[in-house]
């Protein structure tokens, strides 16, 4: 009996393991846009690397790793958060925060917000997301504003909880349980 080409290619595919971390992918048509300020930051989440750094290794196991990308041009800031071998089947929340990560949590200071005060994902990039069986999630957000060159956010925080979107807490998301350094990529 023989298998059909097609199927012996998707058996194949499904053995390759989980699929790598996001990377941005641009058509060859699009080319980058002038004026573009892309930030990026990724790796596996460690205590001894603020590049990517864990405070929590009951939310974020060892061998969890993440992958975060900025994109802010054409009057748009677009952001995407990829993660693996976090607990799975739960949510988290996330968010850009002002400063890059520290060797404690509140180093990466206040969340980022285009318009200062102002607490909403109008204003802020909340990036919420739902890990699947394994562990791995994606979330995306895109935002009618560019980002002020001179004040550029430095980490995007992983909190334990998700984002309170009503009442007094809004905006919050629980302990800060990992975070991811951006920096600049020309």
């Amino acid at each position: 009996m023989r298998v059909p080409a097609l199927l012996l290619i998707m058996l194949t595919a499904a053995c390759a393991g989980p699929p790598a971390p996001l990377q941005q992918v641009m058509a060859p048509s699009e080319g980058p846009t002038s004026g573009a300020i892309r930030l990026s930051g990724e790796g596996e989440f460690t205590t001894s690397d603020t590049a990517a750094i864990v405070y929590d290794r009951k939310l974020v196991p060892k061998g969890a790793q993440g992958s975060a990308h900025v994109e802010s041009a054409d009057g748009q800031t677009r952001t995407t958060l990829v993660v693996e071998g976090l607990l799975p089947n739960r949510r988290y929340g996330a968010h850009l925060h002002v400063k890059p990560c520290g060797k404690k949590p509140d180093e990466s200071g206040p969340h980022y917000q285009h318009k200062a005060g102002e607490i909403s994902p109008a204003s802020e990039v909340w990036l919420d997301f739902t890990t699947n069986g394994e562990g791995a999630g994606r979330s995306s957000a895109r935002n009618d504003w560019v980002l002020d060159p001179a004040k550029l956010p430095g980490a995007l925080v992983i909190h334990a909880k998700s984002t309170k979107t009503s009442g007094p807490e809004v905006g919050t998301a629980g302990d800060r349980v990992a975070c991811l350094t951006l920096k600049k990529v020309s």
